[in-house]
């Protein structure tokens, strides 16, 4: 009692569900999401993702958040005790999920500092005023070419981050997370006043029904689910940490499964009937070309487009901050838990080593490489290894147990058979999918 007491934790439930949302919500929701629907057949691709969606939520994201809840600690710390307790070799394996997430944090500290230029940019007129969106994009993205604005990023990290879960992240979480959908409800609400949305919104809702029959909307379905939920071994593991034991976990994946949704279907809302209107299907595309090359395109032709991008980046970037919190959340945890350092000392370490890390993956190719790698690799590999402990070397009535904590009802006999034959079955999938296509996340 006296060691849960001395940690950090969550307010509550839906402190715990609202940061959970911040670290799903993000650049997969808006760059990836929006062009996947329009890509394999709109509503089409809806039918697969809210499968995939269902069953990832009820197993993956139940799994780690109880896993790491159970274990008090991020997942070097989990892993190492549930293998020490079975008595089984590998016992830093948690290491993979932790560099995954260090290696994840440097490169998307980059790509908020991206987003961080282009709201100033917004702000100035910058972004609106230069016609040329491609060449403007490539200025930034250069060897060393945004280094002030990168380290900017991680400076904001480090104020939403040294105080802690209660006192810093989970209030940066309850005020970004409703601002960044009401703000995505306001620019729904503008783009369907737009001369010609309507054949975007008939792209996006008609089923095509064709794509069913084709595999890899099944496969991209999947990855955008997988990845969208954060599920990687590391960043709900270390949020479940600091979940109280009284909290019903399957009760809290649903909410978070159900925003996160939201999240993804708002974007589409935005995005794919703006670039219809003012672009033509075409130019439909998907990564940071789609948001920062082909939407202030767009922006440059809509009556008040400066006011629509300042809306819109800064949407961004607190779907970005909540994301970056809790990825430097697990190496961050890894340091105050295993070398017992200070909470001020041990994110003064992780963002001083992704800053100088940072640095030399500022070109837009080698940080497109490098994200390349660690989410084909290195993510699903942590997914899948929490998943075979949890459900596999634990024991038989381990996972039901640890599920059932907080919640009055029995939990279903379907739930953990789920978890054990469909859950590692999906994350091994995934990771051989990831490497088979060059990624699907």
């Amino acid at each position: 009692m006296s060691d849960e007491k001395a940690r950090d934790s969550f307010s509550g439930r839906w402190g715990f569900i609202i940061a959970c949302i911040g670290s799903a919500v993000g650049m997969a929701n808006v760059w990836a999401f929006p062009y996947r629907t329009a890509r394999y057949g709109g509503a089409a691709f809806l039918i697969p993702y809210f499968i995939c969606i269902l069953i990832l939520g009820a197993t993956g994201v139940v799994e780690e958040t109880a896993f790491g809840r159970w274990g008090g600690a991020g997942p070097l710390g989990t892993f190492r005790k549930a293998l020490t307790q079975k008595n089984k070799p590998f016992k830093e394996i948690g290491v993979i999920p932790v560099i995954a997430a260090f290696g994840i944090g440097t490169g998307y500290a980059i790509i908020m500092g991206w987003v961080l230029r282009y709201l100033w940019g917004s702000i100035s007129g910058a972004v609106i005023s230069n016609k040329d969106t491609g060449a403007y994009f490539g200025q930034i993205v250069g060897n060393f070419g945004s280094i002030g604005w990168h380290l900017t990023a991680l400076g904001i990290t480090f104020i939403m981050m040294i105080g802690g879960i209660s006192k810093s992240i989970e209030k940066v979480c309850k005020v970004m997370m409703p601002v960044f959908y009401l703000l995505f409800i306001y620019m729904a609400i503008r783009v369907a006043l737009l001369p010609g949305v309507v054949e975007g919104y008939k792209y996006l809702f008609i089923p095509q029904w064709s794509y069913i029959s084709d595999i890899k909307t099944w496969i991209f379905a999947l990855g955008q689910a997988f990845f969208s939920l954060s599920l990687a071994g590391n960043g709900t593991v270390v949020y479940g940490s600091y979940l109280s034991k009284k909290e019903n976990v399957l009760a809290c994946a649903k909410n978070i499964a159900i925003f996160d949704t939201l999240a993804a279907i708002l974007a589409s809302i935005v995005i794919v009937p703006a670039v219809f209107a003012l672009l033509g299907a075409d130019s439909i595309g998907a990564g940071p070309p789609l948001i920062f090359i082909t939407l202030p395109a767009i922006f440059q032709q809509m009556a008040g487009g400066q006011i629509f991008a300042i809306i819109f980046f800064l949407a961004i970037f607190f779907a970005a901050a909540t994301s970056i919190v809790n990825i430097f959340e697990t190496p961050i945890e890894m340091l105050q838990d295993r070398f017992k350092l200070s909470r001020f000392k041990s994110v003064i370490i992780i963002l001083l080593l992704a800053s100088i890390g940072g640095v030399f993956l500022e070109n837009a190719d080698i940080i497109g490489v490098w994200m390349d790698i660690m989410s084909i690799y290195v993510c699903p590999l942590g997914a899948f290894i929490a998943a075979i402990i949890f459900f596999w070397v634990m024991g038989k009535d381990f996972a039901a147990e640890q599920i059932q904590l907080g919640r009055e009802k029995k939990i279903g006999k379907w739930v953990v058979p789920l978890g054990k034959y469909g859950f590692c079955a999906i994350a091994f999938l995934v990771f051989v999918l990831s490497i088979a296509f060059g990624g699907i996340g």
